[in-house]
């Protein structure tokens, strides 16, 4: 169905939350605007007809995320599209973030700028484009994975994920491993969060009743990717790090040895 715009006439816009993310980007797309779908959404969308029930959920907003220096024409975009602006965030933070608003479904558009930053910082540049709709899988995960502290719908969401998709080196339907570890050995900050909340998935799995075979399908994969972000070569003062433990911070370490994150 198609919802009634706030001036009264009828926009473009689907009521199914589902089928107008798809839309927007293919819509996007069209228009020479690079939008690539992220979030619980995304999730859905990629999984299809293999979303197992126990990972069903309701979606309330859309996020997107859009390249680098492309605010103006977002912002263009989704007026044509029939979305309300937040005209006071877009105008203080646009260059990084754009709110938009579906009047005839109460729902908020979220579109990030450049790379996604929430509590850590997830490079997209060139591999925003790679995949049709969505932001490759291994960032997808990665970007539910690096909050310090999971809700169930992150948890849900990352499951889903891994429960649809294998893990592998490659891009396309898997989870590319190799670039999960990749960005967790450059950001000690985002391997800490990732590498503790991947660790914790595998005790969420028996609250979704899941099958034997369900279960052990997810728990091989969790471990599939901990064992590959963990040989991953990590900077020399990680391994400094591992032998003094947790009695020191990261930044505490003397600067010529921490260097970053």
């Amino acid at each position: 169905m198609r919802s009634t715009a706030g001036g009264g006439g009828v926009s473009g816009i689907l009521s199914g939350v589902v089928e107008e993310a798809r839309r927007v980007v293919e819509e996007a797309e069209r228009a020479g605007v690079g939008l690539r779908l992220l979030g619980g959404v995304a999730v859905r969308l990629r999984a299809g007809e293999r979303l197992h029930p126990a990972f069903r959920r309701e979606y309330a907003d859309l996020d997107f995320i859009a390249p680098r220096g492309s605010s103006a024409e977002v912002q263009r975009f989704f007026g044509e599209q029939g979305y309300v602006p937040q005209v006071r965030f877009n105008t203080l933070y646009g260059k990084e973030r754009l709110l938009f608003f579906d009047e005839g479904n109460g729902r908020q558009v979220d579109v990030l700028v450049g790379d996604f930053r929430m509590c850590h910082r997830i490079p997209l540049g060139e591999r925003l484009q790679k995949e049709p709709l969505t932001i490759p899988l291994a960032e997808l995960l990665l970007t539910k994975l690096q909050i310090v502290e999971l809700n169930e719908k992150d948890v849900r969401d990352a499951l889903a994920l891994l429960h649809a998709h294998e893990v592998g080196e490659g891009d396309g339907d898997r989870v590319n491993a190799a670039r999960v570890a990749g960005l967790c050995a450059a950001d000690w900050g985002l391997w800490r969060t990732f590498t503790a909340n991947l660790g914790s998935l595998g005790g969420h799995l028996g609250r979704y009743g899941l099958s034997p075979e369900d279960e052990e399908r997810v728990r091989g994969r969790i471990g599939a990717l901990q064992e590959r972000v963990e040989r991953e070569p990590k900077p020399l003062a990680w391994r400094l790090r591992a032998r003094i433990g947790d009695r020191k911070r990261w930044y505490e370490l003397p600067e010529e040895v921490a260097g970053g994150p």
